[in-house]
């Protein structure tokens, strides 16, 4: 079975114009911007951040109690989270934000006195704040190590630009999404970003490359393209759509796995922005600018034989 359609395709090329290909990247770019801006606006920062990156405390027990009863039993400590650890119900997890020394004992006192297997873990917030620096260095210098490297591979101007515009977009749709489903920020969630910035890029240098440096029509060219482009990213996503369902506890044999379940889900975010990205956004920008010097060269021909046909 083809999954992918070299007749749509083709219909596709042939029948979008510029600005039909440009308007739907261009609205999920001015969502995922307004969304991150809204949740800067609300909490000083453009993603929620996890325990590793603002510090505080993550209390795990055994109780037969939901997280809404468990979040009432603790109310006074101020719950940034409470859910369900793995499979079976019993276990759960409470987040707590940064507290005063005394709070954390008293915390702690309640919580081994009331519930059984207990383990806590503490994050200190000046360790916390180092991490969250750390985290934003890597993801800039990853995202101008790898400009620098499309500039270097084409050396011109709109073809790097347009697979620069592709990789953020895919990478600030992927954060908004982060924001609406109430995904924080870890360090599981970071390393995802990062793999993010190689797997947008991938599928826009592989175009980029097809259009640019090989030889024919161009319409055959962007459906070859599209054809072996959609393939590797369907592939991939049916991959991580499997690692986030066994990761999540949906099937009772595997046990709830968070860093791969929020891994998982911020890649799928970032690879279907990255299907809009590519091949509607990078496609009508190289298409234009294919056909543009197309037609320089043509009229750079076509004056000569005036010149003659006047003599």
């Amino acid at each position: 079975m083809n999954l992918i359609s070299e007749k749509a395709i083709e219909a596709y090329v042939k029948n979008t114009t510029l600005k039909q290909m440009l308007i739907v990247p261009a609205i999920l770019l001015l969502l995922s911007l307004s969304i991150l801006a809204y949740t800067t606006y609300r909490t000083g920062a453009p993603l929620e951040l996890g325990l590793e990156f603002k510090g505080g405390m993550a209390v795990y027990l055994d109780s037969p109690k939901t997280p809404d009863q468990l979040k009432e039993d603790f109310t006074a400590f101020h719950v940034a989270q409470a859910r369900e650890y793995g499979t079976g119900g019993e276990r759960k997890i409470l987040q707590f934000g940064p507290m005063d020394a005394s709070t954390k004992d008293e915390l702690i006192k309640k919580v081994k006195s009331e519930y059984t297997n207990v383990e806590i873990r503490d994050m200190g917030e000046q360790f916390s704040q180092s991490l969250q620096s750390q985290a934003v260095r890597a993801i800039v210098i990853s995202f101008i190590l790898m400009a620098i490297v499309v500039f270097v591979a084409f050396r011109t101007f709109v073809p790097s630009g347009a697979v620069l515009i592709s990789a953020f977009a895919d990478i600030a749709f992927a954060a908004a999404m982060m924001d609406v489903f109430g995904i924080l920020l870890t360090l599981g969630t970071v390393a995802a970003l990062l793999m993010l910035i190689g797997y947008s890029v991938d599928t826009d240098i592989l175009l980029t490359t097809r259009l640019l440096k090989r030889k024919g029509e161009l319409s055959d060219k962007i459906r070859d393209a599209m054809k072996t482009g959609l393939t590797m990213t369907t592939t991939t996503l049916a991959a991580l759509i499997a690692l986030f369902v066994v990761s999540s506890g949906l099937i009772s044999s595997f046990l709830l796995i968070d860093i791969i379940r929020d891994i998982s889900i911020v890649l799928i975010f970032g690879l279907v922005a990255d299907i809009v990205n590519t091949w509607m956004t990078n496609v009508g920008i190289l298409k234009w600018y294919i056909e543009r010097g197309t037609k320089r060269t043509e009229k750079r021909i076509e004056k000569p034989k005036r010149k003659g046909q006047r003599a």
